[in-house]
């Protein structure tokens, strides 16, 4: 009979988590090397004393990987990983992992529990369903290989100029936005690594009009918005065609785009990418 032991990951080594990580994914569709997955933490805010994992003699055996930050006004917990390697499967280590956690997750003021997941696999959403999540919104994500990508973007206008931005406008951006960026997209999220990131702003008679956020290691295109009365101008597909350019991995992604926004969706489509699948953002009151 197997009695693993549950304990927060606060003593444990990068290398040791990202062994335990590459086991319980070897069998997903895409794979996320060393330093793609130190990136990744850092960039969603993981708290190793608010993640937890089961440990047999020693070995990480399953774990939730947690990011504690603000979500709508409330303290939550982001589950940006939770997997059990390949041997230890089929025991509801993640189940025991999770209802251990949550008394010391209410005592470190967490209100809210926030996740996202595949939409296809069912079994998962199914018992977050029955752990008490609830979903809130439906998400497309779009991965495109550079090989293929053909972008229609043209040079923009005279009456307008691209530049190097910042995030000293966050209140003009926010206001051109249709759907509020998921966690792993927040303005929180790309100032945790902001060295990272490339920003790029489109201005018009000296306003911001536009502005794009890309992550080049990643391939992720992080935020892209244009302002309402700026909109069908060929703003969005000039400046999604100069983040391209900065991009070092050999796929272009992004990644949850709401799926209620078909305007978006349409002016993908428009550059030739189109929807890869579909995952739920849920939520858990704690």
């Amino acid at each position: 009979m197997h009695t693993e032991d549950i304990r927060s990951l606060e003593q444990l080594g990068f290398d040791q988590l990202y062994g335990a990580w590459e086991d319980a994914f070897r069998d997903y569709d895409r794979t996320w090397s060393y330093e793609e997955l130190r990136q990744l933490l850092e960039r969603r805010g993981y708290d190793p004393g608010l993640s937890f994992g089961a440990f047999d003699e020693d070995k990480l055996v399953s774990f939730i990987l947690n990011c504690p930050g603000s979500y709508h006004g409330k303290l939550t917990a982001y589950d940006t990983g939770t997997g059990t390697i390949k041997s230890h499967r089929g025991r509801g280590l993640v189940g025991k992992i999770f209802a251990a956690s949550l008394p010391i997750l209410r005592k470190a003021g967490i209100e809210q529990y926030l996740l996202e997941v595949l939409q296809h696999n069912t079994t998962a959403v199914d018992i977050y369903k029955k752990t008490g999540f609830g979903v809130i919104r439906s998400f497309n994500y779009y991965v495109q290989s550079m090989r293929e990508l053909s972008l229609s973007g043209r040079r923009l206008s005279s009456q307008y100029q691209l530049y190097d931005a910042g995030l000293d406008q966050i209140e003009e951006m926010m206001r051109m936005w249709d759907f509020e960026p998921s966690w792993q997209n927040s303005f929180d999220s790309v100032r945790r690594s902001l060295g990272d990131f490339v920003i790029k702003g489109v201005s018009g008679e000296g306003i911001l009009v536009a502005y794009g956020i890309t992550e080049p290691r990643s391939g992720d295109i992080t935020q892209l918005a244009v302002a309402r009365e700026h909109r069908r101008k060929g703003i969005g597909s000039a400046l999604l065609k100069e983040l391209a350019q900065y991009n070092q991995h050999p796929a272009i992604k992004l990644i949850n785009i709401d799926a209620t926004d078909i305007s978006f969706d349409t002016f993908l489509k428009h550059n030739g990418i189109t929807v890869s699948g579909q995952q739920y953002e849920m939520l858990k009151h704690l």
